[in-house]
């Protein structure tokens, strides 16, 4: 290939990739890098940036609601996200099956996940789980007493929790592709051996799905770790604090008090929070996570 014919599909390749480019520069790392000036700062929006080195960081430390914040948190992510892939992976290998109808079941499951993130499914969470709402309809029956479940400081967040595990649409066609890359030779070969469903489900199937799981529990921590519409619509953060998630203190600090800077810091810290779960996720995966490699072993 000449120098001519590179130089011309370089500059092609450049075309082609601008408008990701432009997005990139100008809509992420621009406002990343002043992100983190701002993070060194006393910036309120309404006046001038004024330099002060690490002292948000060293507010941070000694803030009690931050700390409440990332309990919250922590306890949203360790719970929902185990709780949304086990429900994935259960009705995915529910709808892997071929029966009449099986498109149409799939495409009903899955359009929860589409309006999942909205406010009005967020408003509407509100009214189910609040006083006069159909949950307190229900439970009757089970035994169990009316309450404001969104207005108890023990069951709100669990309101939460229950709405993330709702959204699990997007999981489950992801683990629904997985399954049917499983090869019935597996299957056939255990259940020879002797193996039962139980016994194939667990030395067959989760091994070979088990890079799918991987990445559902990455996209599902960094996901959870960011939630923020569900807390600040249905809970606003109450009762006591009991929901206030990190993003919507991150975003009470930055818009409701103004404190710009401030809040710059508590994104910075967020991003090494999920940047650290994420690097554990990645070194724990090579005790649980199987590949096929290109001579058809497992590494």
């Amino acid at each position: 290939m000449s120098s001519r014919t590179l130089r011309s599909n370089t500059i092609a390749g450049f075309l082609f990739i601008s408008p990701w480019l432009i997005g990139f520069l100008f809509l992420t790392l621009w406002p990343m890098i002043q992100s983190l000036y701002y993070s060194f700062t006393d910036f309120s929006l309404l006046e001038a940036p004024k330099w002060i080195g690490l002292r948000n960081f060293e507010e941070i430390a000694q803030d009690r609601f931050f700390y409440n914040s990332l309990r919250v948190t922590f306890t949203f992510v360790v719970t929902s996200v185990p709780l949304r892939l086990i429900f994935a992976l259960l009705v995915a290998m529910l709808l892997n099956h071929k029966i009449r109808g099986i498109s149409f079941y799939r495409t009903i499951i899955y359009f929860p996940s589409l309006i999942g993130g909205s406010i009005a499914v967020a408003v509407l969470w509100k009214n189910i789980f609040g006083i006069n709402g159909f949950i307190n309809h229900i439970v009757p029956l089970f035994g169990i007493g009316a309450k404001n479940w969104i207005g108890t400081p023990g069951t709100a967040l669990g309101t939460l929790v229950t709405l993330s595990v709702w959204q699990f649409g997007s999981a489950m066609i992801i683990f629904l592709a997985g399954l049917k890359q499983i090869p019935n030779e597996l299957y056939e070969a255990a259940a020879v051996d002797g193996a039962g469903r139980l016994r194939r489900f667990f030395s067959v199937t989760l091994p070979m799905l088990s890079p799918v799981i991987f990445f559902n529990l990455i996209m599902g921590v960094i996901s959870s770790f960011q939630t923020f519409t569900a807390a600040f619509v249905v809970t606003n953060g109450g009762p006591l604090n009991s929901t206030e998630m990190y993003a919507l203190y991150l975003y009470q600090k930055a818009f409701a008090t103004l404190h710009m800077g401030y809040a710059s810091a508590l994104a910075w810290i967020l991003l090494a929070i999920v940047a650290a779960a994420t690097t554990l996720n990645f070194v724990a995966s090579k005790y649980w996570v199987f590949y096929e490699n290109e001579a058809g072993g497992k590494s």
